[in-house]
């Protein structure tokens, strides 16, 4: 094993399928990454533990030294204390990573909610760049929401901030798995529009790309793209008249179909909004990687090392399509 001769931190992204790890060298460019499944140990916060361990060994034989660790997760996740109290996908429940993970790595440990930390990403080198008010929403298997306010990003009385998947879109609408009806992530996530393609006929195993290539040809696929744009638009005109934000960012799957999402998302937005302006609705920069960079930027902070403005930026971040 080489001496370390530069410092570099940890960044890992939990997710209900994979659990993604990555070394961040100081000039913000990944130098290593590991991907292991979530569900493949019997106890999924050993799982976590056991790719943390692996991921600081990587570091040290790559010869850079690990300052801190930054850990996401999705679900009510206690930032402060460093304590996931709930995450359903993940089967925690009060699961104390930060100290768990302290223990194992003797390394400052930073612990925050994906959707937050893929905000954190955009604000410091993305598509929010230099903004104190904006919405991420990354549109996934769920739905969660990065809520930026006078540059922070809200967490809530409870941890449970940004469940904007949450929003009845079409009350008394189809059910979605939290127990409510006509649910924003029943209709527009990447998890809902495949359930929803399938159940009105269309080829089962499609996921979300291919009912985005197929929308031109196939009615069905045309319906519920339809549907999933709509509910999105008017979930964002009423965020947008909550929060006031200066932009919205979307990412995930549906975002990488371009302008055949963004037009009638935009368009079902400003139809919602007719006495104001909308606010620009754009790409997310970092796509899939946003959360993994936020929670790199979270364990340079809890490091104490400064994070220049687009540490972390991609080569050239994606034009508002």
């Amino acid at each position: 094993m080489t001496q370390p001769e530069e410092q570099c931190v940890l960044a890992v992204d939990v997710g209900g399928t994979t659990i993604k790890g990555a070394v961040f060298g100081e000039d913000g460019r990944i130098r290593h990454s590991l991907v292991v499944p979530s569900q493949a140990d019997d106890d999924p916060v050993k799982a976590v533990r056991s790719l943390c361990r692996r991921l600081r060994d990587d570091a040290l034989a790559l010869g850079v030294a690990p300052a801190a660790i930054g850990v996401v997760t999705p679900g009510l996740v206690d930032e402060v204390e460093g304590v996931v109290r709930y995450a359903a996908n993940l089967r925690f429940r009060n699961v104390p990573l930060r100290a768990l993970i302290g223990d194992d790595l003797e390394l400052p440990v930073a612990v925050g909610h994906d959707a937050r930390a893929a905000g954190v990403a955009e604000a410091v080198g993305g598509a929010a760049r230099g903004l104190d008010n904006f919405l991420l929403l990354p549109l996934g298997t769920g739905i969660a929401a990065a809520v930026v306010v006078h540059g922070v990003p809200v967490s809530g009385a409870t941890a449970a901030a940004g469940e904007v998947g949450h929003i009845p879109v079409y009350p008394g609408g189809e059910p979605c798995t939290c127990g409510q009806r006509g649910c924003l992530e029943v209709y527009a996530s990447a998890g809902g529009l495949a359930r929803r393609y399938a159940r009105a006929g269309g080829t089962s195993g499609l996921d979300s790309r291919a009912i985005a290539d197929a929308v031109a040809t196939d009615p069905v696929a045309r319906t519920v793209w339809d549907d999933a744009t709509r509910a999105l638009g008017t979930a964002l005109a009423t965020l947008t008249l909550t929060i006031d934000p200066a932009r919205i960012v979307l990412g995930g799957g549906l975002a990488e179909a371009g302008a055949l999402f963004f037009d009638p998302v935009r368009d079902a937005l400003r139809a919602a909004l007719a006495w104001r302006t909308p606010p620009p609705v754009l790409r997310s920069a970092f796509g899939a990687q946003a959360a993994q960079v936020g929670a790199a930027v979270l364990a340079r902070r809890e490091a104490g090392l400064p994070v220049p403005d687009a540490w972390g930026a991609p080569e050239q971040v994606p034009p508002a399509d």
